[in-house]
């Protein structure tokens, strides 16, 4: 089992900058790609990002240039570098884990909350 706690989340005014980070617990070593999705109200869940443990990065076409994931191995953690914020960014951020060959499962975090006021 994995289990992943966010935070960082909060209100910013339009053009502002937020840091997401995302902590591991457990199973470290089934763990391959790590990632961000985030959920608008009446909108799917999308992806914004992940990385792989080899730190090859993802990016939705609609955050590129804005934000950045990287992640520290050695604490087991991912952040989410968020700047130039608009409020289209406004959602529930979610932490992702998925698995590394040989093992099953994917594990999400509880969310955070991001606000972009205008």
């Amino acid at each position: 089992q994995v289990q992943l706690v966010e935070s960082g989340g909060g209100l910013v005014q339009a053009g502002g900058s937020l840091r997401l980070s995302c902590v591991a617990s457990g199973s470290i070593f089934s763990i391959n790609t790590m990632g961000w999705y985030r959920q608008a109200p009446g909108k799917q869940r999308e992806l914004v990002a992940a990385i792989t443990s080899a730190h090859r990065t993802n990016y939705a076409d609609a955050v590129k240039g804005r934000f950045t994931i990287s992640r520290d191995n050695a604490k087991n953690t991912i952040y989410l570098q968020m700047n130039n914020l608009k409020s289209e960014d406004t959602a529930v951020y979610y932490c992702k884990a998925e698995p590394a060959v040989g093992f099953r499962g994917d594990y999400w975090g509880q969310g955070t909350q991001v606000t972009v006021s205008s």
